[in-house]
């Protein structure tokens, strides 16, 4: 079966792409820019075009596009005029895990890491996550003689009713992406019922409210009574943090801050489902944390650049709060942040809550908002952010031990020592990585 992928480059769908052609479907894609993705896609030989364009659409069985892709798309106009089944990325789900044994987990923190500690843990099973794991090198792991799949499933378009879970990770339920839920808080809550109700084996983190309230037999994690953190250190110049889960002894994980090991703990109560502890405390060792989460991406002695994905005020205070134990262990005083706002929507629902989540940095930069395809709005930064005397940049460049700031295109200043994070979901990422 020949199927192509409208928005192949992006972390979601090209996930799919990479199991289906592991599976022996002849895949196909396209995208409107290059990246990384697309150029490791061509690596293993699946036809990728950019940009895109009607040619591209030819004798396929199945066209599956991404949530960004609008009716309009000449690919996706094209497909329904020759008649070829067209299929949403939710609705794609279905097909691609039928008669798998699934392990899915949502949240509206948390869910990659925890996605990547417990693929680390089941080391025989398949992997589809929302980043790439730095155990396995990629956001797909492939093997065809385990009926496991390790999901990372979302809850921004609901498509997680669609993965037919075996088992279920819940991290939180924390309101996100209200926008599709038509800002409605039953609508939202209901989804996630749902989504508990259709799974076999439920395991969550009773410390959020609304998982606590819920009314399903369930394996409940309250991380104040069942973890105990021991202590945060380095190995090998490596962050790990130490925790003991109920009696059921101490973990080592990669990584610093209590959120860590709560999503490890997560990770190790539902892989018991599979294995024994000991293999589970050997496993573990595997995961080395997950690309563009406190992604260490230089480190030199008194210069070490770090990018985080955090979009949101409780995944930035998270990190934050890593941020502090890593530069305490270094010996470091200075934590300058450079925050790219991603979405106006996001900015303005949580705008006070962003004001608060920046505390204990000495320097902050603020770049554009990331509209993510949204129209703008206007959102007066100087004043509500004052207290930080934020910088105001247009870009940032790296440049061998250093980060230069830009504003209308003209130099404006330079960060040579201290620890640098980036944190957002656009093209941050590539700015701190010298690739833009």
């Amino acid at each position: 079966m020949k199927i192509h992928f409208i928005g192949i480059g992006g972390i979601g769908l090209s996930g799919l792409a990479r199991f289906l052609h592991f599976e022996g479907y002849e895949v196909s894609g396209s995208d409107m820019f290059e990246g990384p993705i697309t150029e490791s896609l061509r690596k293993l030989r699946i036809k990728v075009d950019v940009p895109q364009k009607k040619e591209n659409i030819k004798d396929q069985d199945i066209v599956i596009y991404s949530a960004a892709v609008k009716s309009s798309n000449v690919e996706l106009q094209e497909a329904k005029k020759r008649g070829i089944k067209t299929l949403s990325r939710r609705e794609a789900l279905p097909l691609i895990l039928r008669g798998k044994k699934v392990y899915a987990v949502a949240g509206a923190h948390g869910k990659s890491t925890t996605s990547a500690i417990l693929a680390s843990v089941l080391k025989d099973a398949n992997a589809i996550i929302g980043a790439e794991s730095k155990d396995f090198k990629s956001n797909v792991r492939y093997n065809p003689k385990s009926d496991i799949v390790v999901f990372e499933a979302d809850e921004s378009d609901a498509s997680f009713l669609n993965t037919n879970p075996y088992l279920c990770i819940v991290t939180n339920a924390e309101p996100e992406h209200m926008e599709f839920y038509n800002h409605n808080l039953d609508l939202f809550y209901d989804t996630y019922k749902e989504f508990l109700k259709i799974s076999k084996i439920r395991v969550i983190n009773d410390d959020d409210l609304f998982l606590k309230n819920l009314d399903l037999e369930a394996i409940r994690l309250n991380p104040k009574k069942d973890i105990k953190v021991k202590k945060h250190f380095l190995k090998d110049d490596e962050p790990y943090i130490r925790f003991e889960l109920r009696d059921f002894g101490e973990f080592d994980v990669w990584g610093f801050g209590e959120h860590i090991a709560l999503d490890a703990s997560l990770a190790i109560l539902a892989a018991m489902n599979e294995i024994g502890l000991d293999e589970i405390k050997e496993n573990l060792k595997s995961y080395k944390g997950i690309k563009k989460r406190f992604d260490i991406v230089q480190k030199e002695d008194s210069f070490i650049v770090i990018d985080d994905y955090g979009h949101h005020p409780t995944e930035i205070e998270a990190t934050m709060s890593s941020l502090k134990e890593y530069a305490k262990l270094k010996g470091i005083d200075e934590i300058t942040v450079i925050w790219q706002p991603h979405k106006y929507s996001r900015t303005v629902d949580n705008l006070h809550r962003f004001v608060e989540c920046f505390e204990g940095s000495t320097k902050l930069v603020i770049l554009p908002v990331w509209s993510a395809g949204e129209d703008e709005i206007k959102i007066d930064f100087e004043k509500y952010f004052r207290r930080y005397n934020p910088i105001f940049a247009d870009f940032v460049k790296k440049e061998d031990k250093k980060i230069l700031l830009f504003k209308d295109k003209n130099h404006i200043a330079k960060i040579a020592k201290g620890l640098i994070v980036g944190f957002g979901a656009g093209d941050i990422t590539y700015q701190l990585r010298g690739m833009k």
